[in-house]
């Protein structure tokens, strides 16, 4: 009743009319960041930390869910249309998505992709409504050298996950945490890292590094590999389902959000996996296997509600511990500590507004996204035809004045040049950018408690095994960096052995 009655509070607050318009705006910017190839929510989120500095943070907030809720919506119309997968998680749309666009069935992909985004989010938002309190009542008898392992597990997990290579994410994490010692040791009031520069007494703003390594670094990545020609499918009107697609729709729908939810919530699970799960799990229930691989509409439907449910699973660690799982919700941790908030289980009692509003603001948005994918989806299609170079040079320009307008400082412009070459060089060579800038972000918060926990045990050390629930999540860190790379190595030893090269074997047939 409790959570029934604050999220009553939050519709007050989120259907104010001047939210409701930063509903609008963040829910029509996610959808065309979705839709253009190139650019998801994360790097939307971060190109407009900047600007939105100085809106009340309840409108920021609306704006910033609106914009995640929309990438989500938008990148199935580019995977669908345009065969070009935003993310990793909207791979299989594109596999599916696109082939069913070929056979002439493009209406109903991307209807099914976005009803099944409304109801995935829908639903999730509910379980976000009734499991986020819990769990921050929870969390605040949580002590300090617990919240401190949390963060490690988060470290440990996050990295492993991003990218191909466990060692390529925790050199990108190692690089980040760098990055967030830069300044003055606010107990010992000594300098690190500073290298003789005034400017970096107070450390390097996350914003200048989080639209460095990402946007600049992105953006210049993209524009690497771009392609001049582009086969998009055209598509005549709406977004429409004929009886049958219902009938072969609603049960992968229900499905894929079972599957998301959880994942999205876990440290690590992220959208990838349950997107996976949930094309295999319809793949083995469907009645027309044979369609896989060919345009079935239940691998659309199914990994897209996934997809959408597991981005409001990301919302609960994030909201009740202060653990962002995925990109997007890094860079939202990065707009609270913009706001001199920090989320977790406190952020419940001292920013009830915010929170319950930010959550009902969810429920708004997801009904103004479908409203505007269905009908409008040929609308969304034709910005597929923009000319990429635009729209590079205009990130590129936007990010410049929107560092330079933080502190009015050419040396901010300079370590936004550097790092955006530093993001780049990342994405060139297979170094996950996540990792780095959850490291920056989330590092002096876990210097703050480890000092504190080792405050409370008067230097001693040992309270991170004495303590249980320190000691038992410690435990599975140590679980997350030694197992993977014991399985790699049986792996690798219960290999064939290799075949004599055939040169060998012909030499000896002569």
């Amino acid at each position: 009743m409790d959570a029934l009655t604050s999220l009553f509070a939050g519709f007050e607050t989120a259907l104010h009319p001047m939210n409701l318009l930063y509903a609008l705006i963040g829910v029509t910017l996610g959808t065309l960041v979705g839709v253009l190839p190139g650019i998801g929510p994360a790097l939307t989120v971060a190109l407009l930390l900047p600007v939105t500095a100085k809106l009340p943070p309840v409108s920021a907030f609306i704006m910033f869910a609106g914009i995640y809720y929309g990438g989500m919506f938008g990148g199935s119309t580019t995977s669908i249309l345009l065969n070009t997968p935003g993310e990793s998680a909207s791979i299989i749309t594109a596999l599916e998505g696109n082939k069913m666009a070929r056979r002439g069935r493009a209406a109903a992909a991307l209807a099914t992709a976005a009803i099944g985004s409304f109801i995935a989010g829908t639903i999730g938002t509910m379980l976000l409504t009734f499991f986020a309190p819990a769990i921050a009542n929870i969390a605040v008898q949580i002590p300090p050298s617990a919240k401190f392992a949390m963060i490690m597990l988060a470290f440990v997990t996050i990295s492993a996950t991003f990218g191909n290579s466990p060692l390529r994410g925790l050199l990108s994490l190692f690089f980040g945490l760098s990055i967030g010692l830069i300044g003055t040791d606010l107990q010992s009031g000594q300098a690190r890292f500073t290298l003789g520069f005034p400017e970096l007494l107070d450390g390097i703003d996350f914003v200048t590094v989080v639209i460095g390594l990402f946007a600049i670094g992105e953006t210049l990545y993209v524009a690497s590999r771009y392609r001049k020609t582009q086969d998009v499918i055209k598509l005549e009107g709406g977004a429409t389902m004929k009886r049958d697609d219902w009938r072969r729709s609603w049960g992968p729908w229900l499905r894929g959000t079972a599957l998301g939810f959880p994942f999205g919530a876990l440290p690590a699970g992220g959208a990838e996996i349950p997107t996976f799960l949930s094309y295999t799990l319809e793949k083995r229930l469907s009645k027309h296997p044979e369609e896989f691989g060919k345009g079935a509409i239940e691998g659309v439907a199914g990994p897209e509600a996934a997809n959408n449910a597991s981005a409001a699973g990301v919302l609960v660690p994030l909201l009740t511990l202060g653990l962002p799982t995925s990109a997007t919700a890094a860079i939202l941790l990065a707009a609270f500590q913009q706001y001199g908030l920090q989320p977790g289980p406190l952020l419940f009692m001292t920013n009830g507004d915010l929170v319950w509003g930010l959550i009902a603001s969810l429920y708004i948005g997801n009904v103004m996204l479908l409203l505007l994918n269905l009908p409008l989806a040929g609308v969304w299609a034709r910005l597929l035809l923009i000319p990429r170079p635009y729209l590079y040079a205009g990130i590129l320009v936007f990010s410049t004045v929107g560092v330079y307008s933080l502190n009015n400082s050419v040396f901010d412009l300079v370590l936004l040049a550097i790092f955006g070459v530093i993001g780049y060089g990342m994405r060139r060579f297979d170094f996950p950018v996540t990792p780095a800038i959850i490291g920056v972000v989330l590092g002096p918060t876990a210097e703050s408690f480890f000092r504190t926990a080792l405050q409370q045990s008067n230097g001693d050390f040992s309270i991170f095994v004495r303590q249980p629930l320190t000691a038992f999540i410690l435990f599975i860190v140590l679980l997350a960096l030694v197992v993977p790379a014991i399985l790699r190595l049986r792996a690798r030893r219960a290999q064939p052995p290799i075949p004599p090269h055939t040169d060998a074997i012909m030499f000896d047939k002569e």
